[in-house]
């Protein structure tokens, strides 16, 4: 029989009638063999959680904090647009493990938030799941006490939580999104979302980035790679459909309408860094060819920092040199910054240093606010500047 294609005709795939296993060559079955089960065979358990609506009616946004929402979404677009000429800073832990060490960044945070305000965006990192190359800790959501007793449901809590008091102060926060379903439960107290290097490639996370109520950074692939990053906000612009969860917790298709608001995050790679001005002019023709806006945020920390906190500062004070020479696509940059400098590892909480990081080491607070300010005063004068040209042309 001839086929077309490569592939055998259904009937050739199906047992035929009156055909015995010996026949085909298999091996009949033993009575055991026949009564295994074929499913959930290496699940060791299957937990309830509570459905997004019910810990959403439990933990509600005030109108304080909605009113900082809705305000902070618009005004990273209008960055993202080049309608609001400050500069984006996202700032804060590479991830929390501690709520009164979070909420102690965040007051200081948002003092500082305010004398900078006229010229700087500032944005708390408010990251709860940690993406890990092999094991490690995964997050507060996935291991709230530190102990791998995966408490998931005080996750969400806390995680919620801490969000809505930010919120609350008048804060702005950015957290990346890492399993599909946490968005149902914290997504509309966030300002800006991200999607990591290691899932950017991924279509579970371009179709739910293309769903999301706020701006999304696309950071570039762990081997450097901005054309991953690129297809990523050009796929989560469109609109989809695929399998999810509704507010109630139950299974059903979620379709998008596609998420205009993409930005392109570098955080270099294997090969090293990626916010020389080489590359910056690289991204931008990549994103004009795609028909992206030409908008790029460097992430001060990984690759383009070696992974050496102490190396964030030169990643910063260079893009800013650059953003001040004239290179409006730079529209922001992101520090790993927490109360004390360094990082440790994960510990009984007991045994855990206060305000110090247990994943990427961080900057410490004395560090962070003088490299915002150095950041506001540099922009500031630049803007006079800018100004008196324009005066004395006219």
């Amino acid at each position: 029989m001839r086929v077309s294609g490569g592939f055998p005709p259904l009937c050739l795939l199906l047992p035929l009638r009156g055909v015995s296993s010996k026949d085909l060559g298999t091996s009949t079955p033993t009575r055991d063999q026949m009564t295994q089960p074929t499913s959930d065979i290496r699940i060791e358990s299957l937990e309830p959680l509570v459905p997004p609506a019910r810990l959403t009616a439990l933990l509600p946004l005030g109108e304080e904090a909605v009113q900082t929402i809705v305000a902070g979404r618009q005004a990273v677009e209008d960055v993202l647009r080049g309608d609001d000429p400050r500069f984006l800073v996202v700032v804060g832990p590479c991830s929390i493990h501690d709520l009164e060490a979070a909420r102690e960044y965040a007051h200081r945070l948002k003092a500082l938030a305010d004398t900078v305000a006229d010229r700087l965006l500032v944005v708390m990192r408010v990251y709860f799941e940690k993406p890990r190359t092999t094991v490690g800790w995964k997050g507060l959501i996935n291991d709230p006490h530190l102990d791998d007793s995966f408490d998931v449901s005080t996750g969400l809590r806390r995680a919620r939580s801490l969000l809505i008091e930010i919120a609350e102060m008048g804060l702005l926060t950015a957290t990346e999104f890492l399993e599909p379903i946490t968005p149902q439960y914290i997504a509309d107290t966030v300002v800006l979302g991200a999607i990591g290097a290691r899932t950017t490639e991924s279509p579970t996370h371009r179709q739910m980035a293309s769903g999301l109520s706020m701006p999304v950074g696309f950071k570039n692939a762990t081997d450097g790679s901005l054309q991953v990053a690129i297809d990523a906000m050009q796929s989560a612009r469109a609109p989809h459909s695929f399998l999810g969860i509704d507010s109630q917790g139950g299974t059903c298709v979620v379709r998008t309408a596609g998420n205009p608001w993409g930005v392109l995050m570098l955080r270099g790679g294997r090969s090293g860094s990626n916010y020389s001005p080489e590359i910056v002019a690289e991204a931008k023709e990549k994103l004009a060819k795609a028909g992206l806006p030409e908008a790029i945020i460097v992430d001060c920390s990984h690759a383009n920092s070696g992974k050496d906190h102490r190396r964030q500062s030169i990643v910063w004070r260079d893009v800013l040199r650059q953003r001040v020479a004239g290179e409006r696509s730079l529209v922001g940059l992101m520090l790993e910054s927490n109360l004390m400098p360094g990082n440790q590892p994960v510990s009984p909480r007991s045994e855990l240093a206060y305000g110090v990081s247990i994943t990427d080491s961080c900057i410490g607070w004395e560090e962070t606010e003088t490299l915002i300010n150095e950041a506001h005063a540099l922009l500031r004068d630049a803007g006079r500047g800018e100004a008196a040209a324009g005066s004395s042309k006219g």
